[in-house]
C-alpha cells in the first residue's frame, strides 16, 4: 500500500509548486526526458504518441483546406537567408551554424533551420511562373533549432517539432483571407480535440512575426493564469516575394508579385493539454488524443477466464476504433489504477470473477459514450476556468492590481503607442497577447497614458 500511495505523493502539488509540479508530471508519466545536449530533448513514446495524434488530426484538417505536405532541407545558406532582413534580425540570436563538412571548412556558413520562409520562397521563385500556378499552399512537418537560453520541456527548447505552412497567392484579399482561415482550424482543433478553449486575436506590431506585415494568434490560458500562445498565421504581403524575386504573369501579362502567408504550431501544445487539464495526480488527456483510451484491469487475473474476458473486450473494443490496453502486469490493482490515473487514460474498465458471471453488454457504445462525455466536460471545465478568469482593467493602478492579485487574462484599452506596450512589459512583466476580433470598447481612455483610446487588448503574463 505505501508504494502505491507513493507513485501519486512523488508527484508536487499544482498549488504548491505549479512549475515544479509540470516538471513532474512529464517525467513521471514518461513524455521526455533531457539528453546529453542542454536544450535538447527526447521524445519518449508516450509523449510522442500524443503528438503523432495531435498531428493526424491537424493534418486532416490543413488537407480539406487544400494544403500539400512537402519536406524541404534543413540548412539554409547564409546568403539566402540575409535576403530578408527582418527575418534575420529577429532570429539571429537563436540561430545555430554549421561551418565545416567532414573534414573540410564550407565556403558559405548554413543555418540550421529555425523557420523556412527563406526556404518556401527560394522554391516558390523557381515553380511559379503564371497566375495558373497559384494558388500553392504547402506544409511541411519537421522540427527546427533555435538556440534558446532558457528550456523547459515541450514549452521551449532549443529543437522543437511542428508543422510549418507557407503559401502564395495572387492577391492581398486571397492571403489575408487565407491567413484568418488557417487561424481557425488551429482555434477549432484547440477546442474540438484538445477541449482547450481560446482567444483570438491580432498581434500588436511588436509582437508580430519578423518580416510579418500582420500576426494572427490563439492564446490560452494555463492553470496558473499564464497565456500561451498556441498557434500562428502571419501574412507576409509581398514583402518575401520582393526580396526573392517571386513573380508571376497575370492574365494581362504583366509580372505581379505574389502574396504570401505561413501558419504553424508545435509540440508547445502538448505542454498546454498538460497545464490546462493536469491535477495533482498527474496527467489528464482528452480521449481524442489520448494514446490510450481505455486500460482494462484484470480483477484477481489469476482467476479462470478473467485475462481472456479481459483480452476479449479489448479486441472489441479495438474493432470498433479505440485505442485499448490490457495492464497483465503482475502489479496490485490498486498500484495500477493509480499509473492509469497518472498517465491520464481517460477510462478505466475494471473486470473480476463477478464480471464473468453477470456478464458485460453494449461495451462498445456504453464506452464511447463515456468517452464522448468527457472530452465534453474537459472543454466545459476548460472554458468555465478560462471565463473567471478574464477581468478588465480601466486605469493603471487598477491593471497593476489584476496583474498582482487576478491571474488570468486582462482586458484593457490601449492608444497604439509601442511606448505604453513597452512601459505596461517593464513595469508589470505582462506582454499584449492579442487584438480580440471582438473590439467592443470598455473605455475611452488607454489603461496606461489616459489619453483617446480605440484598441481593446487581451494582455497577460505568458511563457
Amino acid at each position: 500500500m505505501a508504494k502505491e500511495k507513493k507513485l501519486v505523493e512523488e508527484i508536487t502539488s499544482r498549488e504548491e509548486d505549479f512549475a515544479q509540479w509540470y516538471t513532474d508530471v512529464v517525467k513521471k508519466a514518461e513524455l521526455m526526458s533531457y539528453s546529453k545536449i542542454k536544450g535538447f530533448m527526447n521524445y519518449l513514446p508516450a509523449g510522442y504518441a500524443i503528438w503523432e495524434n495531435m498531428q493526424k488530426d491537424l493534418d486532416r484538417r490543413f488537407k480539406e483546406n487544400g494544403v500539400e505536405n512537402c519536406y524541404l532541407p534543413v540548412l539554409i545558406p547564409e546568403s539566402l537567408l540575409s535576403k530578408e532582413s527582418e527575418l534575420v534580425e529577429g532570429f539571429a540570436p537563436e540561430v545555430a551554424w554549421v561551418t565545416q563538412g567532414g573534414q573540410s571548412p564550407l565556403e558559405e556558413r548554413l543555418a540550421v533551420r529555425p523557420t523556412s520562409e527563406t526556404m518556401f520562397s527560394e522554391l516558390y521563385s523557381t515553380i511559379i511562373h503564371s497566375y495558373r500556378d497559384l494558388p500553392k499552399t504547402y506544409n511541411q512537418w519537421c522540427s527546427v533549432v533555435r538556440w534558446e537560453k532558457t528550456t523547459r520541456p515541450f514549452l521551449r527548447s532549443s529543437e522543437f517539432l511542428w508543422q510549418e505552412g507557407h503559401t502564395a497567392f495572387a492577391t492581398e484579399e486571397e492571403s489575408e483571407e487565407f491567413t484568418q482561415r488557417m487561424l481557425n482550424v488551429y482555434a477549432d482543433f484547440c477546442e474540438e480535440t484538445l477541449a482547450i478553449p481560446v482567444v483570438k486575436g491580432r498581434k500588436t506590431d511588436s509582437e508580430k512575426f519578423a518580416g510579418a506585415s500582420s500576426t494572427y494568434t490563439i492564446e490560452t490560458l494555463m492553470h496558473d493564469g499564464k497565456a500561451l500562445q498556441s498557434g500562428t498565421s502571419h501574412n507576409f504581403g509581398d514583402g518575401f516575394a520582393k526580396a526573392y524575386g517571386i513573380q508571376y504573369t497575370d492574365k494581362d501579362n504583366k509580372l505581379q508579385y505574389v502574396h504570401q502567408n505561413s501558419f504553424g504550431a508545435s509540440t508547445r501544445l502538448i505542454g498546454a493539454v498538460i497545464m490546462v487539464h493536469g491535477d495533482d495526480s498527474g496527467l489528464v488527456l482528452p480521449p481524442k488524443i489520448a494514446p490510450t483510451q481505455i486500460m482494462i484491469v484484470p480483477i484477481r487475473q489469476d482467476a479462470e477466464g478473467v485475462l481472456d474476458a479481459a483480452d476479449k473486450i479489448a479486441d472489441t473494443l479495438r474493432a470498433a476504433g479505440l485505442r485499448v490496453k490490457v495492464d497483465d502486469s503482475e502489479k496490485s490493482p490498486g498500484w495500477k489504477f493509480a499509473d492509469a490515473e497518472m498517465r491520464g487514460i481517460p477510462l478505466r474498465i475494471e473486470i473480476g470473477p463477478k464480471d464473468l458471471q453477470n456478464g458485460i453488454e453494449d461495451v462498445v457504445s456504453t464506452v464511447q459514450d463515456l468517452l464522448v462525455t468527457e472530452q465534453a466536460d474537459m472543454l466545459q471545465r476548460a472554458k468555465d476556468f478560462l471565463n473567471s478568469h478574464i477581468s478588465e482593467a480601466h486605469d493603471y493602478d487598477e491593471f497593476r492590481d489584476c496583474v498582482n492579485n487576478k491571474p488570468g487574462f486582462i482586458k484593457a484599452m490601449w492608444c497604439g503607442d509601442p511606448e505604453c506596450e513597452a512601459k505596461i512589459k517593464a513595469d508589470t512583466t505582462a506582454t499584449s497577447r492579442c487584438m480580440p476580433f471582438d473590439q467592443t470598447p470598455i473605455d475611452d481612455k488607454c489603461v496606461c497614458c489616459g489619453k483617446p483610446a480605440h484598441k481593446l487588448v487581451y494582455w497577460g503574463k505568458a511563457y
